[in-house]
């Protein structure tokens, strides 16, 4: 209740960035009280101490200003006041008028002394081990100096690292107080500490543990996003060179005690970078005497900007040695400041002319550029060079590479593409003609109007100048014709019913925000930086230069050492918090709604003309839910759908780039040249996944990032044959078959006669028009989504282009443009073709043909010589299907993904047409697919016979199919249960097939629940005509239970491991910790699954709930962290194999790419590619994989428990304890047998 208190004080308006919390568990209210006792009278010293320090400051500034006559290197000692040392004349005045304050403070203190040294005894009372460790003060752990140590002023035992003696709260008095208590934890006791230190884990002591906070402890504070908002309104601030406004603000929360906790060093570095660059001495003096007053320590960070200010200024020596002083006592040394920055370059030319003023012959070290090793077990034979390797090259020249940068980098500078859209080959009618021209006049009417409200808002925000946040520098930092471009960019892409209003102001305020970074960019050095870098990486790329020796990543990194760039070339962005970006889009959509108007009579002159909106305000349900939706007028949606434009605008990220990509060196650089984006892709709000990368040691990232290159560096091009056939039958109003969508115009309309000729009742009338309705929008959305596919891919269609890769937390791969990839449907996949072609070799032609009858969904259980026998007797078929793919007899129509299919008949008869098969260059990916893969990793993992044999892990004359084998183990247990007389199973007979099941055991190993496997087998068996339907809902609670105990049984290993997974994960969250685990490629990962958290932002239109399941500051939702950790662990597993085998591919100069577990590669290199696979698979199930988690869980979540014996936490954390010490057993499967297996991936 007092943060969203404190919230509503802070960011109060209609207009301000208002954000409440509102939390809906009383867990953290009855928290605070049980600990409200324990801190009230730290707080109350905290108070005295405050008013202290504001008496000093006081008499101290009273002091400064009655001297008329002072000199350069006074006002530096206090700008820039020494932590070490007082003022000898503050001394002398506190040390001779003695306050009543100080007395007081004085009395606190040794009370508080008193108390700490009593539960020092209790504590060593309850632990007899603490009895002889107890020496002078201090407790002392397994023979280590616990940090323990008095708190008396002037004890010879006070903490060399508190350097503050003024602090408001001291850093070093805390901790204490918590070891104290035993809330930093101690070793583990009794048996549970022994089958720790049995499994070799070195369990942290007090120092330790105290020193390895949680991530969320660390991070996850309850203020972030204020303070996040606090620094990005700073930033919009100092781009705008408005430094009035940004002190305002810092002041605003500077002088209150309350809010000052919102800031921290980041937040006084911001404004002190910002007078630095004008060379604002005094201000920056102030800024250092604030930090003082707040009871922060000026850090590396700090010290530079000062020394560029001093650059900048005119200033006497002494006061640039009075600051090199104050650097060094803080612990810095001047030589090494500039090598562990990466300041930009105009800032260490200030700061080094400063320096050099009185260190005439400083020479600053050089950056060290060492290069940083994976720790991976799996990437030493990847590393390990016993031979020179040669990397392939692209077909491309490098004069050629480098034209394709600067088109990239235009194309990303002006932050949208416009393109001709597919539908622009329709002929014109004069309906359309009038359309188009009424909404020429329109939008050039709503550009005055939008420009003109937009500057009345921002002149209504302007005037506050309280410092309050408020969002006019956001509205600032765009040209306002760039802000109106943006808002009818919107419009014209809103569906006809309309969009949630959250979803709407997000997709505004992330479209600012983006061309924000973007332009930031574009007006800085960087951009010339990474040009000059590209230009020289480029040379390991193209064919006709020399390097080829380095992979792309270790050949960037060596380019920055030698133009001296640094480790990374990570702008500093100030990333916009989620709450932030919606509030600005909120209010974007505010002013469409209430400025944007039309002529009621445009479409029908009889009617009365009056102006009215073309937005509306509504309300809808969703899944029980009201919420806030954004419709057009149906006059406006008549208009865009009469005008039937040609033209289509997208956001630049959205197109695939037009040369490869920048080489990911660092979580935060990569893949575009001027487009925001992370290597590590996360939902709005959530920031651990970002924090832990940017913790993690760089080397460890070596693998994934490599991975990613090699994925994103493959060029790719259209297939024309097979677009000019999609965009056909798509202009002829689509083809539901066949995936492409009919228009909205054919959707259907709703009947008032029902099925016996009367009239419909009421409330039948009523679900009709909403399932007219529902049908409709799915239309709209499906058509759409082929429209935008089909438009890129003919914008690309005579160019070559790269899809840059990033992942999800889990490790998972995902190519960066959203609609047009090789991750999308079975159109998507069929127009995509390798831009580099090979020659199909001996064996290539028939990989291409069994590639095809696998495409069909038939021969499932065959083995490949008889599908390549198969794929000979329907020869006819696949030539008449490349020939006449519309007017034949469409062969290619009946098969499982037919659009694949029509490609693969068309290649297969270009190549037997051919003179020589052999030579033929073919350009079309062949896939490999996985056996039901998260079982092959469960199988591998528990070495589990019968389960690897069922997967495929085990060689075999023909596949072995999961799918039927679930199927025969169910009609068994259906026969006894019919036999013994159960209604239900004798129903059954006869309609239980391997499609029934496929669905629920292909996800029951990532974690299907037995209610989600109902609802799939009950649509299954909705799909059988002749199953009685009054039996479906009994049927399917009856399978779905036989379903799971025939994996338990043929998958015992699998099941054990599962719950061995999910019961470790239940009680981690149970004691308030989220699931995090190390891939075997050195990726961390943690699950960001909390409790929900709401924000109010208000509007003038709603309040709008933005909720959040995502905030580390909250506690772990333990149901959804318990279920997704066994399907995260084995998507990570998956990740892992897919990136070893790219790896190794690269290596061998092999075309790779993978839809997850489908491996991808040139018909000529497939059996290369599944030798790699196989190899991969067993190297990375040669590892202790579940003994590597049991140790890490172990050294992350037992080091730190409850000191009180016997209580309910403690009980856990030793089940805790003794579950994760208990590996789940392995069988006696050899993993060798995986390299002869034929059907592991086929």
């Amino acid at each position: 209740m007092s943060l969203r208190r404190l919230q509503g004080a802070l960011l109060r308006g209609t207009e301000s960035l208002w954000i409440v919390a509102r939390r809906y568990s009383s867990a953290r209210a009855k928290e605070e009280a049980r600990k409200r006792w324990a801190c009230e009278k730290a707080e109350l010293l905290e108070v005295l101490e405050a008013r202290v320090k504001q008496l000093q400051a006081n008499n101290a500034q009273e002091a400064t200003t009655t001297k008329s006559n002072f000199s350069q290197s006074t006002l530096w000692k206090v700008a820039l006041p020494t932590w070490k040392e007082k003022s000898p004349k503050h001394e002398e005045r506190n040390s001779s008028h003695p306050s009543r304050w100080m007395e007081k403070l004085s009395k606190e203190k040794s009370l508080k002394h008193k108390r700490l040294l009593q539960l020092e005894f209790k504590l060593s009372d309850a632990d007899p081990r603490m009895k002889s460790s107890r020496k002078g003060g201090k407790l002392v752990a397994r023979g280590e100096a616990s940090p323990l140590k008095s708190p008396t002023k002037g004890s010879p035992d006070g903490p060399a690292k508190c350097q503050a003696p003024n602090k408001t709260k001291s850093h070093c008095e805390v901790p204490k107080v918590a070891a104290v208590q035993g809330d930093l934890g101690t070793e583990p006791l009794g048996n549970s500490h022994r089958t720790a230190e049995g499994l070799g884990v070195q369990v942290l002591g007090w120092e330790d543990a105290k020193e390895k906070l949680p991530l969320e402890e660390e991070e996850g504070s309850q203020n972030g996003s204020i303070r996040c908002s606090i620094l990005a309104y700073l930033d919009c601030c100092l781009f705008l060179d408005q430094m009035e406004r940004a002190h305002q603000c810092l002041m605003f929360y500077h002088r209150s005690h309350t809010r000052r906790k919102l800031l921290d060093i980041q937040v006084y570095n911001r404004l002190m970078r910002g007078y630095a660059k004008k060379g604002a001495l005094s201000r920056v003096g102030q800024l250092f005497h604030q930090l003082e007053e707040a009871g922060l320590k000026p850090n590396l960070e700090s010290y530079v900007t000062a020394l560029e200010c001093l650059g900048r200024s005119s200033v006497h020596p002494q006061v640039i040695t009075r600051c090199l002083q104050q650097l060094k006592g803080d612990g810095f040394q001047l030589e090494d400041i500039l090598r562990d920055l990466e300041p930009e370059e105009d800032e260490v030319k200030m700061a080094l002319k400063a320096i050099r003023k009185v260190k005439p012959d400083f020479q600053p070290l050089p950056p060290v550029h060492q290069a940083e090793t994976c720790m991976a077990p799996l990437s030493r034979d990847f590393y390990t060079k016993e031979r020179p390797i040669s990397y392939p090259k692209l077909d491309f020249t490098a004069q050629n590479l480098r034209k394709r940068f600067r088109e990239q980098l235009q194309m990303e500078a002006s932050s949208t593409v416009t393109i001709d859209s597919v539908e622009a080959d329709k002929p014109l009618t004069e309906q359309a003609i009038r359309a188009r021209e009424v909404l020429a006049t329109l939008r050039s009417q709503w550009r005055a109007a939008l420009l003109q409200s937009l500057r009345e808002s921002k002149f209504h925000l302007g005037q506050r100048k309280s410092g309050q946040l408020n969002l006019y520098p956001f509205l600032c930092v765009l040209k306002d014709e760039e802000y109106v471009d943006i808002m009818m960019q919107s419009l014209s892409s809103l569906p006809p019913q309309g969009e949630s209003l959250l979803i709407l102001a997000r997709e505004l305020g992330t479209k600012v925000y983006n061309k924000y970074i973007i332009q930031r960019k574009s007006w800085s050095c960087w951009v010339e930086k990474i040009q000059r870098l590209y230009d020289s990486y480029i040379r390991l790329l193209a064919k006709d230069t020399r390097p080829d020796n380095y992979l792309p990543r270790k050949y960037w990194e060596q380019l920055q050492a030698e133009a001296g760039y640094g480790p990374s070339l990570v702008s500093r962005e100030c990333v916009w918090p989620h709450s932030l970006v919606v509030q600005l889009g909120l209010h974007l959509v505010e002013l469409m709604v209430q400025v944007l108007k039309m002529e009621s009579n445009l479409l029908s002159l009889d009617l009365e003309q009056k102006l009215i909106p073309i937005l509306y305000h509504v309300y809808s349900f969703r899944s029980g839910r009201q919420i806030g939706f954004i419709r057009p007028h149906p006059i406006l949606t008549r208009l865009f759908s009469e005008s039937v434009e040609t033209t289509l605008t997208f956001d630049s990220f959205v197109i695939p780039m037009l040369c490869p990509p920048v080489p990911w060196v660092s979580p935060s650089f990569g893949a575009y040249i001027l487009n925001p984006i992370k290597l590590m892709r996360s939902v709005d709000g959530a920031v651990q996944h970002q924090l832990l990368l940017e913790k993690c040691p760089r080397g460890d990232l070596n693998l994934v990032m490599d991975a990613l290159n090699h994925l994103g560096n493959c060029p790719w091009k259209v297939n024309q044959a097979i677009l000019d056939i999609v965009i056909s039958i798509f202009n002829d109003k689509g083809n539901e078959k066949l995936d492409i969508p009919p228009p909205p115009s054919e959707a259907p309309q709703p009947t008032k006669l029902a099925l016996g000729g009367g009239p419909l009742t009421k409330s039948a009338l009523k679900r009709e028009m909403a399932q007219c309705r529902k049908k409709a929008m799915e239309m709209f959305s499906l058509r759409m989504d082929a429209l935008y596919k089909l438009s890129i891919a003919k914008h690309m269609q005579d160019r070559t282009f790269w899809f840059p890769h990033n992942m999800d937390f889990r490790g998972r791969t995902y190519p960066c443009p959203p609609h047009f990839n090789h991750l999308g449907s079975d159109l998507t996949r069929a127009i995509l073709l390798f831009a580099e072609g090979k020659p199909l070799g001996p064996h290539g032609l028939n990989w291409l043909k069994i590639h095809l009858i696998n495409l069909t969904g038939l021969k499932k259980k065959n083995s490949l010589q008889d599908r390549l026998a198969y794929a000979d007797e329907v020869i006819e078929d696949i030539l008449d299907s490349a020939d006449y793919p519309l007017t034949g007899r469409k062969w290619w129509m009946t098969t499982d993904e037919p659009w694949q299919a029509l490609a693969c008949c068309m290649e297969i008869a270009m190549a037997t047409r051919s003179p020589d098969p052999a030579a033929y260059i073919s350009h079309f990916p062949v896939h490999q697919d996985g056996s039901c893969n998260g079982l092959q990793h469960y199988a591998a993992l528990g070495r589990d016979v019968i389960g690897a044999a069922s997967v495929n892990l085990m060689p075999s004359d023909v596949p072995q199919d999961v799918y039927s084998g679930v199927a025969q183990q169910v009609e068994v247990f259906r026969k006894r249960d019919a036999e013994e007389g159960k209604t239900i199973a004798q129903v059954l007979d006869g309609f239980i097939g391997r499609k029934v099941v496929k669905q629920t055991v292909m996800t029951v190993v990532y974690g299907v629940t037995r209610y989600g496997g109902r609802l799939q087998i009950e649509k299954r068996l909705k799909e059988i005509e002749a199953f009685p339907q009054e039996y479906i809902w009994e049927a399917s609670h009856y399978l779905v239970q036989l379903v799971f105990n025939s994996l338990k049984e043929m998958f015992s290993g699998t099941r054990e491991i599962q719950s061995w997974l999910t019961e470790s994960a239940r009680l981690i969250a149970k004691s308030g910790r989220t699931v995090e685990w190390v891939t075997p490629l050195g990726l961390p990962i943690v699950q960001p699954y909390h409790r929900a958290k709401t924000l109010l932002l208000n509007s003038s239109m709603q309040t709008v709930n933005l909720k959040s399941r995502h905030d580390a500051s909250q506690k772990p939702d333990t149901v959804k962290q318990k279920n997704a950790f066994p399907p995260n662990f084995i998507h990570s597993l998956d990740s892992t194999h897919m990136m070893l085998t790219a790896l190794h591919c690269h290596r061998r100069g092999l075309t790779f790419v993978s839809v997850h577990d489908c491996y991808w590669t040139h018909a000529l290199t497939v059996d290369v590619m599944n030798q790699v696979c196989r190899e991969q698979f067993v190297e990375l199930h040669s590892q202790p994989i579940l003994q590597d988690l049991s140790k890490f869980m172990l050294q992350k979540y037992c080091t730190r428990f409850p000191t009180e014996l016997r209580n309910k936490k403690f009980l856990e954390y030793q089940r805790l304890v003794q579950l994760l010490s208990n590996v789940p057993e392995r069988g006696e499967f050899d993993l060798q047998k995986v390299k002869e297996s034929t059907y592991f991936f086929s």
